[in-house]
C-alpha cells in the first residue's frame, strides 16, 4: 500500500529534489507539492495525505502552524519537519505543534525515507542530531513510569496500534488503554506525542530505543 505524501518547500531545486528521489520510492505517492505555506494547507484539506513533509519557514504560513492547524482540525496526516533550522526553539515549537517528526535537510535520503515511513504508520521520528533538544532534563520529575508503561508508550511511539500493542505483550487492548491514561497522567501529557516528548526529556526513553 502507499504513502500519500504532500511535499511544501519554497527552494524550487530542492522540492524538485526530493520529489524526483521519493518518487523512485514504490510505496510513496506524492499527490501535491507547494512553495508557500496557504497553498500546502489548503492541499492537505483536500488531499489528506498521510504525511505531509513541511519546511519550516515558508511565504504564508510556515510549516510549525500548518502542523498546528492540522492538530486542531484533526486531520490525519502525520506533519513531519523537513528543514535546515536546528535551534532548539524550533525543534520544541514544532514538537508541541504536533509535529510526528523532525529531520534536517543535511540527512540522507535513507533517513528521510525511513521517517516518512514511520510517520506513516503513527509513529515519531527525530534526526539524531536534533535529539539533545528534547533530552535536556529539567527541574520537575515525574512520578516513576513502571515497567510495562514504558514498553507500552514506546510500542505506541513506533506505531503500533493498541491492538498490536496487548498481541505483543500478551495483554488486552483495554490494559493498553489504561497504561496510557496512567503514563499520560504521570507525565502531564495530553496525547501519544507529548508523552514521547516529555518521556525524552525526561529520560525515561531514549532516541536510541525510540528509533530501534
Amino acid at each position: 500500500m502507499s504513502i500519500s505524501i504532500v511535499l511544501a518547500d519554497d527552494h524550487p531545486l530542492t522540492r524538485e529534489g526530493i520529489k524526483g528521489y521519493l518518487s523512485k520510492e514504490p510505496d510513496f505517492n506524492i499527490v501535491g507539492e507547494y512553495a508557500d505555506g496557504n497553498a500546502t494547507w489548503a492541499g492537505i484539506q483536500t488531499h489528506r495525505p498521510q504525511v505531509a513533509l513541511l519546511d519550516i519557514r515558508m511565504p504564508g504560513l510556515d510549516g510549525i502552524a500548518i502542523a498546528r492547524k492540522v492538530k486542531e482540525a484533526g486531520i490525519p496526516t502525520a506533519s513531519l519537519m523537513l528543514t535546515s533550522y536546528d535551534a532548539n526553539q524550533y525543534v520544541m515549537a514544532a514538537l508541541r505543534a504536533g509535529a510526528r517528526g523532525y529531520v534536517l535537510k543535511t540527512a540522507t535520503m535513507d533517513t528521510l525515507s525511513r521517517a516518512i515511513r514511520i510517520a506513516a504508520r503513527g509513529g515519531f521520528y527525530l534526526d539524531s542530531d536534533v535529539a539533545s533538544a528534547v533530552e535536556e532534563g529539567e527541574d520537575f520529575v515525574p512520578e516513576p513510569v513502571s515497567v510495562r508503561e514504558r514498553e507500552v508508550l514506546l510500542l505506541a511511539a513506533r506505531g503500533l496500534s493498541g491492538k498490536e500493542i496487548a498481541s505483543q505483550l500478551f495483554i488486552s487492548e483495554r490494559t493498553v488503554q489504561t497504561h496510557l491514561a496512567s503514563i499520560y497522567d504521570k507525565l502531564g501529557a495530553k496525547n501519544k506525542t507529548e508523552a514521547m516528548l516529555l518521556s525524552l526529556k525526561y529520560g525515561i526513553v531514549t532516541m536510541e530505543e525510540l528509533l530501534d
